[in-house]
């Protein structure tokens, strides 16, 4: 009797045992199983005031130079209006010139030669030239 006993007794630890591993791999079985990832922030770099400044600098500097560019493109343009509208002056003035011509020699007039008018303004070579006003140190 004491052996069935004894037999009876690792039976049911045998069983015992079973139920547990059996119970304990069977729950975790019906848990769901969450993926957490982990979120780091990096904080900004620290930037100093004349950081600040200099990258401010630039962004006016280069405002600056796409204006300046832009103002540049449209003087070439002007420019180019100007000297269509000078050679078209210039092709007149030649026709008028030529026209002139045939004008005086079929009156008889003899053309006198260009004199160059002096500019009151311009400095001339016999007289020196106005003292600065301005002294250097």
């Amino acid at each position: 009797m004491k052996s069935t006993r004894r037999y009876t007794l690792i039976a049911a630890v045998v069983l015992l045992v079973t139920v547990v591993l059996w119970l304990s791999t069977a729950l975790g079985q019906t848990r769901k199983r969450y993926e957490i990832e982990a979120q780091v922030y990096a904080t900004p770099e620290y930037r100093t005031d004349a950081s600040r400044a200099i990258d401010a600098y630039e962004r006016v500097m280069e405002r600056y130079m796409d204006s300046t560019e832009r103002n540049f493109v449209g003087l070439a343009s002007d420019l180019r209006v100007i000297a269509i509208q000078l050679n078209a002056i210039d092709a007149k003035l030649t026709k008028l010139d030529t026209r002139m011509d045939r004008i005086e020699r079929h009156l008889g007039i003899v053309p006198q030669p260009a004199v160059a008018t002096p500019d009151p303004n311009a400095p001339s070579l016999s007289q020196p030239a106005p003292a600065s006003p301005y002294r250097p140190r």
